[in-house]
């Protein structure tokens, strides 16, 4: 799954929790419906500030309950052994990120049952919470929110339940289909037609909805399915990717002889001799023989045209990291990982300080169709 730019918020058992740019939107979104639609339709006559007190309250609380659903999907995967990168929340909800893919249906199963379980469970909390809460006397804004969060839970978890990959219904739906099956790619193609199929429905839906004039809600649902649509195709080439580049090597890939640039070049005959001339966003910065770093068309965009002869590659090198070098010995997919996160098209290819190629996305995914091609793989 592709995302945009991502802000850490904390680390909870180890998993880093982040939000997409796109969950503030959405976040303020519910803030608005709840304090101006939802809670004043059901508790009258309380004060504007206390309304939109509640709508924030419950986002947060959504926010929450959210994070809770994806930390017991990313538990369940920890406790098989599978490496996750965290959790991030983006628009439509919540991800978390497996740098693996499940090694097997039941594996598959027990991750996908947790998160739709998980919210189940907390739905059922905040009811018992509101049945304690009314014998007792709590006030409306306090019972308003609680209440709000036991449907929103189990709302979540019907939603997820449906069985439209990549929800976890779907996914619940592909590991039956592995199970019976024993072919992963098998499965994941039929689970994401039935994906592509929900997402159309929902999008026949909001247009309808639109046209019967409730132009909000149809325009979620609309969203809603093109998005679904969109990450059942994503997951199902994640899962072609995946088998294609299975044990390949990262030095069956590279260019042995990349252009190379030295440290003592002015960021003017960078542009003009290199950028301008090969085409390429980066180029590893040598000397003597020894990788210094790069230097990419980012770094040098942050200095205006008139100052270009007034500074050299050196002031701008990029540092060797694990952003920007991997070993020939590493799979294709660390590298395919690598320039997922950080969004390099390009890695440098090291052993020691000494560059020893260039590993281009480009390159491995023309490979990816052509294999696609000769090896009957269906889309």
């Amino acid at each position: 799954m592709m995302f945009g730019k991502r802000i850490t918020l904390f680390k909870l058992f180890g998993f880093s929790v982040r939000i997409d740019i796109s969950w503030i939107i959405i976040a303020i979104l519910i803030t608005w419906s709840l304090a101006l639609g939802l809670f004043p339709q059901y508790y009258k006559d309380l004060s504007k500030t206390t309304y939109w007190l509640m709508g924030a309250i419950g986002a947060l609380g959504l926010f929450a309950s959210i994070v809770f659903h994806e930390l017991c999907h990313s538990l369940v995967a920890r406790r098989y052994g599978l490496p996750m990168k965290g959790i991030t929340l983006f628009i439509f909800g919540g991800v978390a990120e497996m740098e693996e893919a499940p090694p097997s249906a039941k594996v598959e199963f027990l991750m996908a049952v947790a998160g739709p379980i998980s919210s189940i469970l907390l739905g059922g909390f905040f009811y018992g919470v509101l049945i304690v809460g009314r014998g007792i006397g709590f006030p409306d804004p306090v019972k308003g929110v609680v209440g709000y969060l036991a449907v929103i839970n189990l709302i979540l978890a019907a939603f997820n339940l449906l069985p439209a990959f990549p929800l976890d219904g779907g996914r619940m739906l592909r590991s039956a289909l592995w199970g019976w099956k024993g072919n992963l790619r098998w499965a994941t193609r039929i689970a994401s037609r039935i994906g592509i199929g929900f997402g159309m429905v929902l999008v026949f839906f909001g247009v309808l909805q639109v046209l019967l004039g409730n132009f909000i809600g149809g325009i979620w649902w609309f969203m809603i399915g093109m998005f679904l649509q969109n990450a059942a195709r994503g997951s199902y080439q994640q899962v072609l990717t995946r088998q294609a580049f299975k044990g390949e090597k990262v030095g069956r890939f590279m260019e042995p002889n990349p252009i190379t640039v030295p440290p003592s070049l002015s960021i003017k005959e960078l542009v003009e001799d290199f950028f301008y001339k090969y085409y390429f966003k980066m180029f590893p910065v040598v000397e003597n023989g020894r990788l210094l770093g790069c230097i990419s068309s980012r770094q040098v965009k942050d200095i205006t045209r008139q100052e270009w002869d007034q500074h050299t590659v050196r002031e701008l090198v990029w540092k060797c990291s694990p952003q920007n070098t991997i070993s020939p010995e590493d799979d294709v997919l660390k590298a395919l990982s690598i320039m997922s996160t950080t969004g390099n098209s390009r890695l440098m290819v090291v052993e020691g300080d000494r560059l020893v190629g260039i590993v281009a996305l480009k390159d491995m995914l023309t490979l990816l169709s052509l294999k696609m091609d000769l090896e009957g793989y269906e889309e």
